[in-house]
C-alpha cells in the first residue's frame, strides 16, 4: 500500500523430532533445524523490519549445561546479521578444532543455537522502542529448568495496564512498556503456582531430591497453564514459547486475529505466521499444513507427545483483513485468489467513473503489492467487456445489422488497456517505521513510464489500501499527474478505514484517517460542528459502563454520510495544493460487502465498520477519539484515560 503500515510481526518454530544424528545422516547437517528456522524467517521477512531475535532449547542436557539461548538484534538487516554471525562463530570453532562436524552430540553441547528446539522472531515494534532490548524472544531464567521460560509472539493486548495492574496487585514488579512483558510474567506466574504445588507435594512424600526435577517436568501441564493465562487476555495474538526442560507451546488467540499455521512431518513440528513459508522450506503440498485453531494450545512435550488443547469456547473467527488484503505473502493460494476477486470486486465503480469508455482508460497499479488484484481488476473489467461485445453482437445479429465492419470496431476498439505506469526501484527500501521524509523517499522510489497516456486518457491506478492518504497526497499523485491524463481514478481494495486497530497494526490514532478527516469536513461543512462535542461526551459516557456493556460511540461521525460522499470528500483532499497538473481525482474504495465477498476466511472488519470482536477495542476506539478531540497523540491503547 502507498501508505505504510507496520506491526505485523511474524513467527517460526522447529522442533526437530529426531536426535541430531538422525539429521547429520540424511540430510548432511546437525544443523539442519537451524538452516531450516533461517528460511522460514527469510520467507517472512516482509512482517519485520525493526528487528529479530532466535531461541534455542536443548533437550536432555546433563547438569550444569547451559539448556537455554537467545540471540537478538536491531541493526539494520538484523536477520542476515544473526544468522550469519552464528554461522560464522560455528565455522571457527570447527576450524580451531572446538567442534567436529561428524560429531552431532558435540555441536549440540558447545554451540549454543544446535539444539531441537528453535524458535525465530521478525518485529515491526508497537512499543515505541526499537532496539535489541525490545526484540523478541523475551526470557525468564531460573536455576529451574521447569520455571526457565523464553516467549515470543505477534500479538498486541488491549489491556495491557489491567495486565500490569494484575501483576502489581498480586506482589510483582513488573517492567512497563511492553505487553511482551506482561505475557511473560503471567505464564510465568502461572508456572511458578504449578511448579511450586507439583514441589511442595513430591518433597513431603519423601521424593528424593535429585529425583524431583524429573517428576515435575513429566507432571507439569503447560496446555493448562498457558489457558490459564490467557483467559485474561484481550487482543490479537499467536504466541510461542518454551520452557526450560524442553516443552513447547504455541497458542492462537479465540477469534483467529493473528495467523498462525502448523506443519507435522515424521522428522519436525514446525509453525510460522504464514502456510507458503511452510510448504516451501519443508517441500510439501498446501494439504499438510494445517492453520492453528483459533483459542487453541498446542504443547509438544520434551519427549515429542503432540496434544492440542482448546483453552477457550470456539466462537466466529475474525480473522486480520489486512492479512489477506496486504500483510501476507501473495503466493499463498487461498490469498491469491482472494486479492484477485478484490481487484475484480471494483469493476462495476471503475466503469462508472470512466463513463464506460475503455478506449480512453489506462489500467496500472502501485505500489507492487497490488499486483495481484490488478490482475483480478483486468480479468474482471475484460470479463464486463466481453459480455457487452457479446451483447451487442447479438443484437445487431437479431436486428441483421452484423456486419465485419461491426464486429471489428465492437472486439478491437474500446478493449481494457493495461501498462505498467508506476516502477518502484527494488533498490530502495520504504519500510520506515517513522514518517519523517517517508514522502521525499517516495518521490524518489517511484519512476514512471513516459509516452503512454494520452492527454485525453483516464489513468486508473489500483492500491491495497487508503488509510492516511498523505503518500497519495505528498508523492504519489504528483508521480502520475507527470503522465499528463485528462482524470485520474485511484481505487482501493480496501474499504474506507473509519475506526482504529489496536490487535497488531498500527493504526490506532483515528485523527490521521483520511476517512476520518473526511468525515469530519463533512460536518463542519454542513454546520454541524456539534456532533463532534456530543460524540466527545458519548466517548466519555460509553467508558464509564461496564466493558461489556461498551459500545463505539464514533460511529455517529459517520452515520449521516453515504460511503460515496465520504470517498468524493477525500478525492478533493488529498489532491496536492502545489499540482500544475489542472485534471481530475477520483478516489473509489472497495464496498465492506465486496470485501466479505471476496474473502474466503471470515474476515474481521473493525476498523472498517467500528464492530470490534472484543471488548477491549470498544474501550480503544472511545478512547482514541477523546485523545484526537484533546488533541493528544499516541497510541489510543498506550495511553491512560
Amino acid at each position: 500500500m502507498s501508505d505504510d503500515l507496520n506491526h505485523e510481526c511474524g513467527i517460526a518454530v522447529v522442533r526437530l523430532r529426531k536426535p541430531l544424528a538422525y539429521y547429520q545422516d540424511r540430510y548432511g547437517s546437525a544443523l539442519w533445524g537451524f538452516n531450516k528456522l533461517f528460511l522460514l524467517m527469510e520467507k517472512q521477512h516482509n512482517r519485520g523490519h525493526d528487528g529479530v531475535g532466535i531461541g534455542c532449547a536443548k533437550l536432555d542436557m546433563a547438569l550444569g549445561q547451559p539448556y537455554i539461548h537467545r540471540k537478538r538484534d536491531a541493526a539494520k538487516d538484523s536477520l542476515a546479521g544473526v544468522f550469519r554471525n552464528e554461522l560464522k562463530r560455528f565455522n571457527k570453532m570447527v576450524r580451531k578444532g572446538v567442534l567436529d562436524l561428524k560429531d552431532p552430540e558435540g555441536i549440540k553441547q558447545k554451540f549454543e543455537f544446535g539444539g531441537e528446539i528453535l524458535m525465530g522472531h521478525l518485529r515491526y515494534g508497537t512499543s515505541g522502542q526499537f532496539d535489541s532490548g525490545s526484540c523478541h524472544p523475551y526470557l525468564r531464567r531460573s536455576n529451574w529448568p521447569t520455571r526457565t521460560l523464553m516467549v515470543m509472539g505477534n500479538f498486541n493486548m488491549t489491556n495491557a495496564r489491567e495486565l500490569n495492574d494484575k501483576l502489581i496487585q498480586r506482589g510483582q514488579h513488573p517492567v512497563f512498556g511492553t505487553d511482551t512483558q506482561t505475557v511473560l510474567e503471567e505464564i510465568g506466574f502461572h508456572l511458578d503456582e504449578e511448579h511450586t504445588d507439583i514441589y511442595r507435594r513430591l518433597r513431603d512424600e519423601g521424593v528424593p531430591g535429585e529425583k524431583i526435577p524429573g517428576l515435575i517436568s513429566s507432571e507439569i501441564d503447560v496446555a493448562r497453564i498457558v489457558g490459564d493465562s490467557a483467559s485474561a487476555w484481550d487482543g490479537g495474538y499467536s504466541i510461542s514459547g518454551v520452557v526450560g526442560n524442553g516443552d513447547l507451546f504455541v497458542l492462537r488467540d479465540p477469534l483467529g486475529i493473528r495467523p498462525c499455521h502448523m506443519l507435522v512431518t515424521e522428522d519436525v513440528i514446525a509453525f510460522a505466521s504464514e502456510r507458503v513459508p511452510l510448504m516451501t522450506v519443508f517441500e510439501t503440498d498446501q494439504d499438510a499444513v494445517q492453520e492453528l485453531e483459533p483459542g487453541t494450545v498446542c504443547t509438544v512435550k520434551n519427549d515429542g507427545s503432540i496434544s492440542t488443547t482448546r483453552f477457550a469456547p470456539k466462537v466466529k473467527k475474525k480473522h486480520c483483513s489486512f492479512e489477506r488484503i496486504y500483510f501476507s505473502r501473495g503466493n499463498d493460494p487461498s490469498i491469491y485468489k482472494e486479492r484477485k476477486a478484490m481487484g475484480a470486486a471494483l469493476v462495476p465503480q471503475i466503469v462508472e467513473s470512466i463513463d464506460g469508455n475503455f478506449d480512453k482508460a489506462i489500467f496500472a497499479f502501485v505500489p507492487n503489492t497490488a499486483e495481484t488484484g490488478y490482475y483480478g481488476l483486468m480479468d474482471g473489467l475484460r470479463l464486463f467487456r466481453r459480455e457487452q461485445v457479446r451483447a451487442d453482437i447479438l443484437a445487431a445479429a437479431k436486428e441483421d445489422r452484423l456486419t465485419e465492419g461491426l464486429i471489428d470496431d465492437l472486439i478491437m476498439r474500446n478493449w481494457p488497456r493495461g501498462e505498467k505506469i508506476a516502477h518502484k526501484d527494488i533498490k530502495m527500501r520504504t519500510f520506515i517505521s517513522q514518517d519523517k521524509g517517508r514522502a521525499q523517499l517516495v518521490s524518489h522510489v517511484y519512476d514512471i513510464t513516459y509516452g503512454q497516456v494520452g492527454e485525453d486518457d483516464v489513468l486508473v491506478v489500483l492500491d491495497d489500501s487508503i488509510v492516511r492518504g498523505t503518500t497519495l497526497k505528498e508523492s504519489i499523485l504528483k508521480i502520475l499527474a507527470r503522465t499528463n491524463p485528462r482524470k485520474i481514478v485511484v481505487c482501493s481494495t480496501a474499504p474506507q478505514i473509519r475506526f482504529p486497530d489496536c490487535y497488531g497494526i498500527d493504526m490506532s490514532e483515528i485523527g490521521r484517517f483520511i476517512a476520518f478527516q473526511a468525515a469530519v469536513t463533512l460536518l463542519k461543512r454542513s454546520g454541524r460542528r456539534a456532533v463532534l462535542d456530543e460524540v466527545y461526551r458519548d466517548c466519555v459516557a460509553e467508558l464509564k459502563k461496564p466493558k461489556e456493556e461498551m459500545g463505539n460511540a464514533v460511529k455517529r461521525i459517520y452515520k449521516d454520510f453515504t460511503a460515496e460522499e465520504i470517498s468524493a470528500e477525500i478525492s478533493r483532499m488529498v489532491y496536492p495544493d502545489d499540482l500544475e497538473w489542472d485534471g481530475d481525482v477520483d478516489v473509489i474504495y472497495q464496498t465492506i460487502e465486496n470485501l466479505h465477498a471476496s474473502i474466503e476466511e471470515t474476515a474481521g472488519d473493525w476498523y472498517f465498520t467500528g464492530d470490534y470482536p472484543t471488548e477491549g477495542g470498544f474501550a480503544m476506539v472511545n478512547v482514541a477519539y477523546i485523545n484526537w478531540f484533546k488533541g493528544v497523540a499516541g497510541r489510543s491503547y498506550d495511553l491512560p484515560l
